[in-house]
């Protein structure tokens, strides 16, 4: 499943995670962990529908997926190894 992303791609990724601090701190809250919407949302201070929508934001570009897609609630979420690569140019 693991596909090649060029360079162009990451650049395009990393203005799209810049571009909404929402964004950002949840990518950051989740670093390696997998959590809740409602978890990040404590974590950060913002809103859970904030946090809802990045999430839904950032899975259809294939930075997070969510672990329990059939659950209604405590749905987990977690960075790809995409989202962590972007994560990494973010914090150098």
């Amino acid at each position: 499943m693991a596909q090649e992303v060029n360079e162009e791609k990451i650049w395009e990724l990393i203005g799209f995670i810049k571009v909404s601090p929402t964004r950002y701190k949840t990518l950051k809250t989740l670093k390696r962990d997998f959590l809740m919407p409602s978890e990040i949302a404590k974590t950060t201070g913002l809103r859970t529908t904030q946090i809802s929508n990045a999430l839904s934001d950032m899975k259809e570009k294939n930075l997070v997926v969510c672990m329990n897609e059939s659950a209604h609630k405590g749905r987990l979420y977690q960075n790809t190894e995409l989202g962590l690569e972007i994560l990494e140019r973010l914090d150098r």
